[in-house]
C-alpha cells in the first residue's frame, strides 16, 4: 500500500494550477495590450448593454460588452477542448474544468491590474476600479466568490471516492 496516497493527486493538481496561472498571465497581457488603461473594454469599439436587471444578477451591475461575451465564450471553449478531443465527459472532469476556468478568470483579472503599467497594486482600489462595484477585505467580492467556488469544484474533482 502506498504510504503517501496524496502524492499521486498532488502532482496533477500542481501542474493544473501552474498551467492555469500561465494561461491567465498570457491572457492578462493580451487584455492589457487591447484595453490599455481603460478597463472593462471602456475604450473599445464594441457594443455594450448597461442597466438591464439580469446584469445585476450575473455581472454585479457591470455592463456586458461584445468583447466580454466573445472573450468569455472563447475561454469556455478552450477549457472544454479536452472533452471535444477525447470525446469523454464526466461530472468530475466538468468540475475540474469549471473550477479551473473560475480560477483562470480570477487570476487573469488580478494580473491585469498588477502587470498593467496604467494601474499596479497602488490603484487596485474601489475608487480606481469602478467596474468592480462590490469589495470586501480589499478585493472585489467576485474574487472571493470565484476562489471559494473554484476550490470547491477542484476539491470535488480531485477527491478520492469513498470506499466502503
Amino acid at each position: 500500500m502506498n504510504a503517501t496516497p496524496h502524492r499521486s493527486t498532488l502532482r496533477p493538481v500542481l501542474v493544473l494550477l501552474a498551467w492555469v496561472a500561465l494561461l491567465a498571465t498570457l491572457f492578462a497581457q493580451l487584455e492589457i495590450q487591447i484595453e490599455g488603461a481603460q478597463g472593462w473594454a471602456a475604450g473599445l469599439p464594441t457594443w455594450r448593454v448597461e442597466g438591464a436587471p439580469i446584469l445585476k444578477m450575473l455581472f454585479g451591475r457591470r455592463a456586458i460588452t461584445g468583447y466580454h461575451v466573445f472573450a468569455f465564450s472563447f475561454m469556455f471553449g478552450v477549457f472544454h477542448l479536452p472533452l471535444a478531443l477525447t470525446g469523454h465527459f464526466s461530472w468530475r472532469l466538468e468540475a475540474r474544468i469549471l473550477g479551473s476556468l473560475m480560477l483562470f478568470w480570477l487570476v487573469e483579472d488580478f494580473l491585469w491590474f498588477v502587470m498593467n503599467p496604467a494601474f499596479g497594486l497602488a490603484r487596485f482600489t474601489p475608487q480606481q476600479v469602478p467596474w468592480h462595484p462590490h469589495w470586501l477585505l480589499g478585493v472585489p467580492v467576485d474574487y472571493i466568490v470565484f476562489a471559494l467556488l473554484s476550490a470547491a469544484l477542484l476539491w470535488a474533482a480531485y477527491r478520492r471516492p469513498r470506499t466502503v
